[in-house]
């Protein structure tokens, strides 16, 4: 059975990778992959996240028409990110299935690929080597909420009119009106 590479020059946080050569006579090839503690901090700080808790990406490479690979798997991970609105600690669950053809350069160009626009996956070039951390890194980074929101958090909406935003009280510093005197001091013309 191949041996998943754990290092990847273009992949420092999360390489899981196989050479092509290695699956390429096999009837599929099934992967169920995990970062170790470090490569979770990795990731969290590649997708601006507080944690990765738990990441696992399970499925199984099969080969198609043209030299092919099709990937069908199952992202599943658990990741805390800051609320939009609070900045307090957002749990995020994710289970997404994962599916990308992997086609060499003149198969992906050809006429005579289909693609049903019920299939939910990606068209990739194949390379010799495929790395499924990346695949499973970019698959979760898709899945993450952009602006994450704490159930019930709310911005907090201060009465203040034209004269006094953020309704700031009347006799507190000003910054703005300090530098609009500095201005007309230097410059009376504009004024």
């Amino acid at each position: 059975m191949p041996e998943l590479i754990p290092h990847a020059p273009d992949n420092p946080e999360f390489a899981r990778v196989v050479e092509v050569r290695q699956i390429r006579d096999l009837p599929g090839f099934d992967f169920n992959v995990a970062p170790d503690p470090a490569e979770a901090a990795a990731i969290a700080r590649l997708l601006g996240a507080q944690a990765v808790r738990k990441l696992r990406f399970a499925g199984r490479l099969t080969p198609i028409a043209k030299g092919g690979w099709r990937l069908d798997a199952m992202l599943g991970a658990t990741v805390v990110q800051a609320c939009v609105v609070s900045l307090e600690p957002v749990t995020t669950r994710i289970d997404e299935p994962v599916r990308r053809s992997l086609l060499p350069a003149a198969a992906a160009t050809a006429a005579e690929v289909v693609v049903s626009p019920e299939d939910d996956d990606e068209i990739e070039p194949l390379r010799d080597r495929i790395d499924l951390g990346r695949i499973a890194t970019e698959a979760l980074a898709l899945a993450l909420p952009a602006y994450p929101r704490k159930a019930g958090a709310t911005l907090a909406v201060v009465d203040g009119g034209a004269e006094d935003p953020g309704g700031a009280p009347a006799d507190a510093p000003r910054p703005f009106a300090a530098l609009a005197a500095l201005r007309a001091k230097l410059d009376p013309g504009d004024a």
